[in-house]
């Protein structure tokens, strides 16, 4: 999963924790902000996804915690490993390379 391309739950979840540790809950509402609310993440693509960013060594669980706007529901954080930072920041280069030579063609009509 680390190697090439990432899906894009998986981007999009790399993103939402890039800035921090979230519970699953908080990762779906970063996804719909970061997307301006095209992509709503429910459950089933989150925790499967989490589940095998996990295995791959992307993403560890932090702890249990209650998260005060959620109530006192104990809740499961996770957060980046440094596997995972670097798979974000190598799909983000693959994104940029692709960007470069579509500004390349746009501009030049090719």
């Amino acid at each position: 999963m680390a190697n090439g391309p990432l899906t894009p739950a998986v981007l999009h979840i790399l993103l939402a924790l890039s800035t921090g540790e979230r519970h699953g809950y908080g990762i779906m509402k970063q996804v719909e902000a970061d997307s301006q609310g095209t992509v709503k993440m429910g459950p089933g693509t989150l925790y499967g996804s989490l589940g095998r960013m996990m295995e791959a060594g992307l993403v560890r669980e932090t702890d249990k915690r209650v998260d005060p706007e959620m109530g006192d529901e104990r809740r499961i954080y996770y957060e980046l490993t440094s596997a995972g930072r670097a798979a974000l920041e190598a799909e983000l280069d693959r994104y940029r390379g692709v960007v470069a030579v579509a500004k390349k063609r746009f501009a030049y009509g090719q």
